[in-house]
């Protein structure tokens, strides 16, 4: 549900930046293109899509953490009109469980990640109006708020933070020449322990969720 709310909102995000150009085609305006020395300011709506995976000791099983859509701010800047740097900034809420354990599903409650990624773009068409992008860096994922409901015998569950690897690809369109719609999509490999009842049992989360999203952009 909250993916369908998630996409929903998006394709308002981007039918609003869109709307300018309703009365004046694309094609009938100057193209601007990106430059070194350009700051972008993006806002956007992303579906954070872990993937299932990972270990659990004593009682087996496979760690499982459910999909969600949230806001996500994120900042550009350009070293060069085919070089940029580009910071995401968004927290997103996630149900955690261990699905065909011992003792079968186990709900091990909620949680929330906060996970920054720095990529190093490169943009092999900057001055062309639908403008590809590749990218590769880091993330660092800050785990907090473990909580909410959980089976017996659950008591308390404690996720560590981890440092990853990030690829990512997407699009901006310049709709005007302070005014892009971006579309993006990101890998990360995110794989963080995990401690249940205080050691009683660990195990490892293969997370490396996709987050995939679509915004608009402004240029400064």
């Amino acid at each position: 549900m909250s993916i369908r709310i998630g996409a929903a909102a998006a394709a308002l995000l981007v039918c609003t930046a869109l709307t300018p150009a309703s009365a004046q085609s694309l094609g009938s305006q100057p193209v601007r293109g990106k430059q070194a020395g350009d700051i972008m300011l993006g806002a956007s709506v992303i579906g954070v899509l872990p993937q299932d995976g990972g270990r659990v000791s004593a009682i087996g099983g496979r760690p499982s953490a459910s999909n969600t859509a949230t806001p996500q701010l994120d900042l550009t800047y350009f070293m060069a009109p085919q070089l940029s740097l580009n910071l995401i900034a968004a927290t997103s809420r996630h149900d955690v469980e261990v699905r065909g354990s011992a003792l079968g599903d186990v709900d091990l409650g909620r949680v929330w990640a906060l996970p920054p990624t720095l990529t190093l773009q490169f943009h092999p068409f900057p001055q062309a109006r639908f403008s590809p992008y590749v990218g590769a860096g880091i993330n660092y994922t800050v785990f907090y708020g473990e909580g909410g409901a959980r089976t017996a015998p659950v008591t308390k569950v404690d996720i560590k933070n981890d440092f990853g690897f990030a690829v990512n690809f997407g699009l901006d369109v310049e709709v005007s020449p302070n005014w892009l719609v971006n579309f993006d999509a990101k890998k990360l490999w995110l794989r963080p322990d995990v401690s249940v009842n205080s050691g009683a049992i660990t195990g490892r989360a293969d997370l490396d969720p996709w987050i995939i999203g679509a915004g608009v952009r402004y240029r400064f």
